[in-house]
């Protein structure tokens, strides 16, 4: 029984601060543009110095 007074404040702990790192990657533009990385890939020059010359 005594596991639990180390236990809940430690994981009300864990929700808080997955709670701020949550609203920190959304209010600091982290999910503003989502498409551009998807795209990215299809834009990709994969051929190499021996492939262009």
């Amino acid at each position: 029984m005594t596991i639990l007074y180390l236990l809940l404040p430690l994981s009300l702990l864990f929700v808080f601060a997955i709670g701020v790192f949550l609203w920190w990657a959304v209010f600091n533009g982290q999910y503003d543009d989502t498409d551009s990385a998807g795209a990215a890939i299809l834009r990709d020059d994969d051929s190499g110095p021996a492939a262009r010359g």
